[in-house]
């Protein structure tokens, strides 16, 4: 999307606030991805993906910079958070919508975001399936390429299709391209060049 002189002017003002936000997210560098990278550059990445559509609004780029901290980042203190700054409970309520529960199934963790999500919650899921697809890309794990593309179908897509259908194409595509890698790494595991 082309950056309107509206939206340059919207993202100034977001990014007046981001500094603490990035902050936070930083604990993420320590914090290996399978996918790859580490968490902290999957966050920048899901910000920016949001940015690529024209989503500018200040509560889903602060949730985006930390959509993960709460899930995947072992002892985080949730007060940083809701502490951050006048959005912080907003934010936070954003990031539990986006996380998932204690003895939730990753199933169920999706279809509720489909189901029961804000557009906000179901706006932070696409870009970060956007960004997980993209970075699958580099991954010789065939099941886990799999297993991302079955669920970016079942629940992703149907999520997007709720809020921007520019992303429902850019899924699409990146599904289709990791599904042609899958028999390229069969090949690679066949030949005994992967383990």
């Amino acid at each position: 999307m082309l950056m309107t002189k509206a939206n340059e002017l919207k993202l100034a003002e977001i990014n007046k606030e981001m500094a603490p936000w990035t902050g936070i997210s930083t604990m993420g560098i320590s914090n290996p991805r399978k996918v790859s990278g580490n968490l902290y550059r999957h966050q920048e990445a899901t910000r920016i993906i949001l940015m690529d559509y024209g989503f500018f609004d200040r509560i889903l780029h602060k949730a985006a910079v930390v959509h993960d901290c709460v899930e995947d980042i072992e002892g985080f203190n949730h007060r940083l958070i809701i502490d951050c700054d006048h959005d912080g409970a907003e934010v936070y309520k954003l990031v539990l919508e986006v996380s998932r529960r204690a003895g939730e199934s990753k199933p169920d963790f999706l279809s509720r975001i489909y189901n029961e999500g804000s557009d906000r919650a179901c706006l932070i899921k696409s870009a970060d399936r956007i960004a997980n697809l993209s970075e699958c890309q580099f991954l010789f794990d065939r099941a886990f390429i799999s297993k991302l593309c079955d669920e970016s179908e079942r629940y992703v897509i149907p999520a997007a299709e709720r809020v921007c259908l520019d992303m429902v194409r850019e899924i699409s595509d990146l599904i289709g391209h990791a599904r042609k890698l899958l028999p390229i790494i069969e090949e690679l595991y066949k030949k005994g060049e992967l383990k």
